[in-house]
């Protein structure tokens, strides 16, 4: 369960009538425990309470106490033995009136009454497996209104299913922003009355809700309509004393869904909600969601916390700000300065979403203005920074109107926070009626027709939000001229995911540079149109991004081309869990790389919440003095090839399960038609698969096998019936995979994904009985010491940095780890000593037989001389480099790119012989 789901479990818990028997499984079942676990508590099985309540291992202790006891029960709870031994994490006691609990590892309370404990919802995360960052206690009202305002999208679309599709959703969502303007404004005195909306709703719609929609639209027509208009077209005395709001936001069609009973209470129940507590920091990513049937499933999972977003803008421009303020002191005329700069800033995110960006760029530049005013004396001053310098591009409409409306309520919440209430709502409505969020595709609009350098005018290419396009306003920049400062966080998809239109956008932008656009990863589009935008108006850019685009192929396609275009990077966060709120605190591994045209000053590079300050940063986020590493078809400093191994689609019928292994030679299948079949996974954690392994010569015979014959029989109909013309190729010889190849006598044997924990990288050897998958590389050799140079601490470090990677685990690359892995000219006495290391390290595999490569690379139980051998291979290698060992990775990198810069200026690629692939055929 997400955490949104948690929430309406509790709620709707906290709403029953409290049965003291039943309260301690409903609620564990609120937290997603499955129905047999709550059958076993029930049953005493795993209920290992001495107090009479709810004792769940590792989780909670639960009392259902006496009236007027809950204190003194959660002290018993505590002092239980039983809680100890259990390792409970949390206790609680509720006598259905009052509620308290305690987090027995924080010290953490709650204390409150039993009907308000779902605000306290987020305090219990763990519980689910959720870690409970800090933005979840501090925005649990942002996850509630989320959770209600998706019941009432949910409901509304069941009794009026015309609103969900294509033609009518826009109106949908339009008919949601609405209504989140309307709760958030009767809560913070925008309309005269706290509850005025909702309660006008209650008093007006019948109970059956048969003419709730007439109700709401009568409002929202008083709402689009002037004062002095309302007489004329008779808006009712019970509606018109709600302001004229305008700014588009209620122009436009005044059609309101239909509401049933269930409905209308869902109504009611989101506006009954504390508005003055929404935050448009991540408020706005969460309501997307539920316009988005595809993310309904994750709702409440998708926002960007402010710390992430700030590891964005403040080494972006913020800093630079707040460094210009603390010179500044209180010198009035450097504060005046300083403060006309910021209003002249614009801040451009081109994959907006709902905004989140744009709205933490206002409120941390409010932050400095209003700090300014109050050093010069003037601290009920007017904000000069205008809401149309925080220009945003998105694709959907909805969280582009979400985006829109996030930044007028931020607007508003700080000009109460820093001028006061009333000068806030003297200046609040009507809204203004520009449009400064733009709907459309990104990689196909012009982004100087968006946010232009210079001029008045903005040319809207695609729909836009609240009006038509032959409706829109020009929008003045008033304070035309000044900075532009481009951020956000684009769609990340990789080369093997993106769709057809994706893979279209990607051709848009990089198809007059460069003829390998189909393998850049999505976000690298971003960085191209920001480098093309900059050209044309010098507006430093940074993006987070996922850690490839500064890994493996995309360094020498999309790199090269920014470089080209004089671009360098100012600063950058090295790869870090981009976390959110799902269940056990899933995320992706991301990047954020800041880019400017700047030739000199300070650069930054951000590890794990150190700081570094450089004189250069290269593509693969490190200090040090090399550009791009290119990959290559054969090796350049070594004298044998890795291959991938054998590609196996449409070929089920030749794999085989151990048990299927075992039956088949059982009907008398000899041996020499089967072989293992392993990959990376399989050769790390010690599984075991098998293939059918057939030459041509021996196919008659291997044929005569009923067993094999049937198989090879469906693998031939499999090949037949795809549409793909190569696979239907391969068909006339169903007997063997697309590739006849790896079954050299010995073999070096190299996983190609591998865990980023492991302090050495997982390689072996292979005999004859063994066929690697295209999961794999190998390499056919008699030689061991080519194995030393991959078990290394050296190799290890530059395909870390070089190759790409799935999430953080390492995934290898034979053109990029390998073919350019500088290495120095060894004599024979060096690969002597390096074949010696190697026998050391397989025996000390060997003593630990049946230990997989898992266990025997683990960290933290790694055996002492398994490590000792490693560390010896180590010195023995690292002397050959530099006479020494090296001090740390830093430094190991620091020789190798200086290694192949030199080397790469002189030397050809190595050749190497190669066995063809599909011998045999």
């Amino acid at each position: 369960m997400n955490a949104v789901e948690i929430e309406q479990a509790i709620t709707d818990l906290a709403e029953q009538p409290f049965d003291p028997i039943e309260f301690p499984y409903a609620f564990l079942e609120a937290f997603g425990n499955k129905e047999t676990t709550i059958k076993r508590l029930r049953a005493g099985a795993s209920n290992k309470s001495d107090l009479g309540g709810v004792l769940q291992t590792n989780n909670i202790h639960i009392l259902a106490s006496e009236e007027g006891q809950v204190t003194q029960m959660l002290a018993s709870l505590k002092a239980s033995p039983a809680t100890g031994k259990a390792k409970a994490k949390f206790i609680l006691a509720t006598d259905g009136k009052d509620f308290e609990a305690e987090d027995l590892i924080s010290g953490q309370t709650v204390a409150c009454a039993f009907k308000d404990f779902p605000d306290h919802f987020g305090f219990f995360l763990p519980l689910a497996g959720i870690s409970t960052v800090r933005q979840i206690s501090e925005n649990a009202f942002d996850i509630r209104a989320t959770s209600r305002l998706n019941r009432l999208y949910v409901e509304l679309l069941k009794d009026n299913p015309e609103w969900g599709t294509t033609e009518r959703r826009h109106d949908m969502n339009k008919f949601m922003a609405r209504l989140i303007f309307c709760f958030f404004a009767e809560d913070t005195d925008i309309f005269i009355g706290k509850g005025r909306f909702t309660e006008t709703i209650a008093q007006m719609s019948e109970r059956d809700a048969s003419n709730m929609h007439d109700v709401i639209a009568t409002l929202f027509r008083a709402m689009n309509t002037p004062g002095d208009e309302r007489v004329s077209v008779g808006i009712p005395r019970w509606a018109a004393e709600f302001p004229y709001v305008n700014g588009a936001l209620f122009s436009g069609s005044e059609e309101v869904p239909r509401f049933s009973r269930i409905a209308r209470s869902y109504l009611l129940h989101v506006g009954n909600l504390d508005w003055t507590k929404i935050n448009p920091d991540i408020f706005g990513s969460m309501i997307q969601a539920i316009a988005e049937d595809e993310e309904r499933g994750e709702l409440g999972m998708h926002y960007t916390s402010v710390p992430n977003i700030l590891k964005v803008l403040n080494p972006l421009f913020l800093d630079e700000l707040r460094a210009k303020l603390e010179e500044a002191g209180d010198n009035p005329r450097m504060l005046l300065n300083l403060r006309k700069r910021i209003a002249r800033i614009r801040v451009f995110d081109p994959a907006c979403g709902s905004g989140n960006f744009l709205v933490i760029a206002y409120k941390e530049m409010r932050v400095i203005e209003a700090e300014i005013n109050q050093r010069r004396g003037e601290p009920d001053r007017a904000s000069e920074i205008p809401l149309t310098n925080f220009r945003g591009i998105e694709i959907r409409d909805f969280p582009a109107e979400i985006a829109r409306l996030a930044l007028v309520i931020a607007e508003y919440q700080c000009d109460v926070l820093y001028r006061g209430l009333k000068l806030a709502l003297a200046e609040f409505l009507p809204l203004r009626n520009e449009n400064w969020i733009t709907c459309g595709n990104a990689l196909r609009l012009d982004w100087m027709s968006v946010c232009p350098a210079t001029g008045t005018d903005v040319k809207w290419q695609t729909d836009d939000l609240f009006t038509t396009p032959l409706d829109q306003a020009e929008i003045d920049f008033e304070n035309e001229g000044g900075e532009t400062y481009i951020c956000g966080n684009p769609p990340f998809t990789g080369t093997r995911k993106q769709t057809a239109e994706q893979k279209t956008d990607l051709k848009e932008v990089f198809s007059n540079l460069t003829s390998q656009w189909k393998n850049v990863d999505y976000v690298g589009a971003w960085f191209l149109k920001a480098a093309q935008y900059n050209a044309q108006c010098n507006a430093p850019f940074a993006f987070v991004a996922t850690n490839s685009i500064c890994q493996g192929q995309q360094v020498p396609i999309t790199w090269a081309l920014l470089h080209s275009m004089g671009l360098g990077i100012r600063f950058a966060v090295t790869p870090f869990k981009w976390n959110n709120l799902a269940s056990h605190n899933a995320g992706v591994t991301v990047v954020i790389v800041g880019v400017d045209a700047y030739k000199s000053g300070v650069r930054t590079l951000y590890y794990n919440d150190t700081k570094a300050v450089v004189e250069h940063i290269n593509p693969y986020l490190t200090a040090h003095r090399v550009e791009i590493v290119e990959a290559l078809k054969s090796p350049a400093f070594l004298p044998l090839s890795l291959e991938y191994g054998v590609y196996y689609s449409k070929s089920a019928g030749l794999l085989l399960s151990p048990d299927e292994e075992r039956s088949i030679k059982a009907s008398g299948v000899p041996s020499q038609y089967i072989r293992q079949f392993i990959g990376s996974h399989q050769f790390i954690n010690g599984e075991v698969r098998y293939c059918l392994w057939i030459s041509n010569e021996q196919m008659d015979d291997a044929l005569s096998y009923e067993e094999i014959s049937l198989r090879v029989a469906a693998v031939k109909r499999d090949r037949l019936e795809t549409v793909d013309k190569a696979v239907n190729k391969l068909a006339s010889r169903p007997h063997q995979f697309r590739e006849f190849k790896g079954d050299d006598a010995k073999k070096i044997f190299v996983p190609i994904v591998s865990s980023e924990s492991r302090y050495y990288f997982p390689a072996g050897l292979a005999g004859s009985n063994v066929i690697p998958t295209n999961k794999a590389f190998y390499a056919s050799t008699e030689e061991l010491w080519p194995l030393a140079i991959l078990l290394s601490r050296l190799h290890l470090t530059w395909i870390g940095t070089i190759c790409g990677r799935l999430e953080m685990r390492y995934s290898y690359s034979n053109t990029l780890g390998w073919n350019t892995f500088p290495i120095p000219t060894l004599t024979d006495k060096n690969k002597r000593d390096l074949t010696r290391c190697v026998e050391d390290i397989l025996l000390a595999r060997e003593h630990h037989f049946p230990a997989t490569i898992a266990d025997l690379y683990d960290p933290e139980n790694m055996p002492a001389e398994l490590r000792a051998a490693h560390e010896r291979n180590d010195e023995v290698l690292e002397r050959i480099y530099i006479g020494r060992r090296f001090k740390n990775d830093t430094e190991r990198l620091e020789k190798l790119f200086d290694l192949y810069t030199k080397m790469t200026a002189s030397v050809t690629p190595i050749k190497s012989k190669k066995r063809k692939a599909g011998a045999d055929t």
